[in-house]
Order: C-alpha cells, then sequence, then structure tokens
C-alpha cells in the first residue's frame, strides 16, 4: 500500500485551493480598504488646507495696507486642533519670502513657479524632513501679486494608514490561518461519505457484488457518483449472474450430447457382433455429434457477437420476398406437423438491413414456431410498413408464454418448458440468437402472448430511404 501523502489527499488540496483563495481575497479587500482610507484621508486634509487658504485670504486682504502681516499674532510652535493653520507663506513674484507662520520644522522650500495661474496641490517635504500637504495660488494683495502658500503636515495622516497596515498585517495571517483550520474540517465533512464509500467499495469482491455503496444524499455530487456506482454494481452483478449461469447451462448442454455418445458407445461394445445393431449405435451417435456440433456453432456464434466481431452489411431489402424465401425453406419442417405457414402482405416494404445476419433471426423465430405450435396448425408471417419502420410478425397458436416469463425468454438457455425443449431438441439459444440480430440490425423484437391462445413475435427494423439507397452500415471485422 501506498504511503500517504498530503499533496495526494483531497481534503488538504482543498483546504489549500481554498486559504489561497481566500488569501488572494483578503489581499485585495484590504487593498482596496487601504487606497479608500488613503483617498479619503487626503480628500479630508486638502478640504482643511482649502479651508487654511481661505481664512488665509481673509486675513491678508483685511490686514492690506502696504505690508503684509496678520491683525492677530499666533505663535504656532506646536500643532493643536484649535489652531486651523499649520503653516503659512507669501511669497513674492521674484521669490522673496514676504510673510511666513508656523512651527519652524514645517519650513517649505522655494516655489518653483511663484506666481504662476492655477492651484498649486501636493506633497513635498519641509526643510527639516517632513511631509507636508500644501496648496498654494496666485493672490493680489494691496495691488501686489503673491503666491500664498498653506500646508499641514502629514504625519496624523501617515500614522492612520499604518495602524492599518499594522491591523492588516496582524489580522489577514490570522484570517487565513483560521480560515485554513476551518476549511478543513468542512472538507473532512463533506468527503466523510467518500471515504465511508472507499471502505465498503474495498469489501466488494466478485463473490459480494451484492453489496452497495452507502450513500447519505443522493441528490448532491457525491450523492450521485455513489448512485452511479451502485448502478455499475448492479449491471455487474447481472453480468456475472448471467455469465454463471450461461457457463453451468452450457456445461450442461455440452454434457448433456457427450453423456448420449458414451451410453451409446457403451451399448455397442455390449453388442459387437449384431451389424443391426452398430448401425443403431453409430446413427445415434452421429446425431448426437450433429447436435453437439450445432450447439458449439451457436454458442460461438453468440461469443462473437458479445466480441462485437460479426461483420453487419446493411442494404435496402424487400422484406415480403425475403420473408417468402426463408418461408420456402422451413415449410419442409411445417408438412411434418401437417402445419400451414402463410405468408401475407400488401405494399412493398423496403427495410435497410443485413440479409445474411436477418435471417438468422427470422429463422430462429419461424423454427419457433414450427416448434411449439400444434399439429395441423396455422403459422401467419405479416409484412407491414408504421411510420418509418418495417415490421416483419410471426403468429402462431401454440401454448402461449406465461407473463412471468416473458421479459426472460431471449436470455441465453432460458427455457419456459425445459421438458418440452427438450423433446423438441431446443437448447434456449434461438430467440437469444435472434435478438441479437435484430438488434445488430438497428431494430428490436418483441413478444406479445396469451396462455392457451398462441403468441407474436414482432420484429422492427429501419425503413430504408431513397438517398441512403448505395450506403451500407459496416460492424467490426473479425
Amino acid at each position: 500500500m501506498s504511503r500517504w501523502s498530503p499533496s495526494r489527499s483531497v481534503r488538504v488540496r482543498l483546504t489549500l485551493w481554498y486559504a489561497g483563495a481566500l488569501a488572494a481575497i483578503l489581499i485585495l479587500y484590504a487593498a482596496g480598504v487601504y487606497l479608500f482610507l488613503r483617498q479619503n484621508l487626503y480628500t479630508e486634509l486638502d478640504r482643511q488646507l482649502h479651508d487654511d487658504f481661505e481664512v488665509a485670504e481673509e486675513i491678508l486682504e483685511r490686514d492690506a495696507n502696504g505690508a503684509i502681516r496678520r491683525r492677530v499674532h499666533r505663535d504656532g510652535h506646536e500643532e493643536n486642533e484649535e489652531q486651523p493653520l499649520r503653516g503659512l507663506e507669501v511669497w513674492s513674484r521674484d521669490v522673496r519670502l514676504l510673510y511666513r507662520e508656523g512651527p519652524e520644522d514645517l519650513r517649505l522650500p522655494r516655489p518653483d513657479l511663484p506666481g504662476a495661474g492655477g492651484v498649486e496641490v501636493g506633497t513635498v517635504a519641509s526643510l527639516s524632513g517632513v511631509r507636508m500637504r500644501i496648496r498654494g495660488a496666485p493672490y493680489a494683495v494691496g495691488g501686489e501679486a503673491v503666491l500664498i502658500r498653506v500646508a499641514r503636515s502629514e504625519a496624523r495622516l501617515r500614522h492612520e494608514l499604518d495602524e492599518f497596515l499594522a491591523g492588516m498585517a496582524l489580522g489577514l495571517p490570522l484570517a487565513v490561518v483560521l480560515a485554513c483550520a476551518g476549511g478543513y474540517l468542512l472538507a473532512a465533512r463533506a468527503l466523510a461519505p467518500v471515504g465511508r464509500m472507499a471502505t465498503r467499495a474495498r469489501t466488494i469482491t466478485a463473490e459480494r457484488l451484492a453489496e452497495r455503496l452507502p450513500v447519505d444524499n443522493p441528490d448532491d455530487e457525491l450523492g450521485q457518483l455513489g448512485t452511479v456506482f451502485n448502478e455499475t454494481l448492479a449491471r455487474l452483478e447481472r453480468s456475472f449472474e448471467t455469465l454463471r449461469r450461461f457457463t453451468a447451462d452450457a456445461a450442461h448442454e455440452l454434457r448433456t450430447p457427450l453423456t448420449a455418445l458414451k451410453s451409446v458407445g457403451e451399448v455397442g461394445l455390449r453388442d459387437s457382433e449384431n451389424e443391426a445393431a452398430w448401425r443403431e449405435v453409430i446413427g445415434s451417435m452421429l446425431e448426437e455429434a450433429d447436435r453437439l456440433a450445432r450447439l458449439v456453432d451457436t454458442l460461438l456464434v453468440l461469443t462473437r457477437a458479445d466480441s462485437k466481431k460479426v461483420e453487419v452489411h446493411s442494404e435496402r431489402l424487400d422484406l415480403l420476398s425475403f420473408a417468402r424465401e426463408l418461408v420456402a425453406l422451413l415449410e419442409v419442417l411445417a408438412d411434418e406437423k401437417g402445419q400451414s405457414i402463410a405468408v401475407e402482405g400488401g405494399e412493398r416494404v423496403v427495410a435497410f438491413a443485413d440479409p445474411l445476419v436477418l435471417r438468422r433471426a427470422v429463422i430462429n423465430v419461424i423454427d419457433n414456431a414450427i416448434k411449439y405450435s400444434p399439429r395441423d396448425s396455422r403459422i401467419r408471417v405479416v409484412v407491414s410498413r408504421r411510420e418509418a419502420e418495417a415490421l416483419l410478425e410471426v403468429i402462431d397458436h401454440g401454448p402461449g408464454i406465461p407473463e412471468e416469463h416473458r421479459d426472460r425468454i431471449f436470455e441465453r438457455f432460458y427455457r419456459v418448458d425445459k421438458a418440452r425443449s427438450r423433446e423438441t431438441g431446443g437448447v434456449g439459444l434461438g430467440l437469444a440468437i435472434a435478438r441479437w440480430a435484430v438488434e445488430a440490425n438497428g431494430g428490436r423484437i418483441e413478444v406479445e402472448s396469451q396462455v392457451g391462445e398462441g403468441s407474436r413475435f414482432r420484429i422492427r427494423l429501419p425503413v430504408a430511404q431513397r438517398k441512403i439507397a448505395s450506403e451500407t452500415k459496416g460492424g467490426q471485422s473479425s
């Protein structure tokens, strides 16, 4: 037995797939939340800068009397929530700092384009290395064009983003680990029926084909798999039973003529001086040998049919003429019992079938009717067409077939009345060959019967179409 490997375990693979998919989803989700949070924080910071800029405009406009200064001086060396401005600078067109307010570590670098049109919004580093968010725009104070720049530190924003990343760095692995544990348990529970099925399947052998896999829920995927496997087991059980019965019946049928040959030979040895007795012995032996040869030939036909080695070459076949030809061959058997065989049919019916294969079916069905019909009775062979099917029916007035036997008469070696079958020389293979021959031609055979009134065997074949008049249908070559 091979050693268990985690890579071979469906449970482990499902858990890893689940954990990997969840980790990818969580990472994408965390990245999305991070970008959303970052955007919101910058938007809020830009809004605050916009408010700061408006305050600066109001103050500078009110105090513009030749010198740029504020009405109320605020010494802003420490950040507090009540102070609306974190940093304010006013630059002239010739890049001279006219006014500045705020902590010394928030001193901004010289502007690149002082007095240019448009609003400047971005992130820069102060001269001391502090990351600052700035907003700058040209403005006129006392008739002089200047550049106003307001700034706020990004320290609080960066702190909030770092806290979020730290939480994600701790929470994501923990979530994945918990998901792995939960996924493993869920996979174990979901795959538990597979384990029970595997345990039961190991106990099923050729001698225990009646065993079935346990199916908890036939509607889910695993239940459907178990149901299909059980159906396969049922078919195998029937096939094995048919094979066992076929082997036993074949051995029995072969033993009967061999026993007869042995008995006749022993009788001949005891009466070796009587020439007439010898002739009778030899005749009986030849009769049994002929019966044995027919049986072996029939078994070979069925064996080749099972292995799909019988060629089937379909062609356009006039079914009425075909039936008359076969009835002419079998009339001598009917005459021995005083029976009459009538072929009935109106319009010309053309089937698409292999005449050599189909003749086995028709001959066996008609021969079966002759054997089991009473003396001086009438057998009818009716040819007709029904929609896209060509029908050939053999109707007799025999003893009929009880309902419990009708589904099995096409099985090999199956006989309704074993004693009567032996009297007529039948071994229970004629109808089995008939069914194979009909199905090989794309048709089907069925029976209707009433006990004490007779039986009707109906062969259904595909009707030949004009456009396939030259086509042939081939099986596998032997």
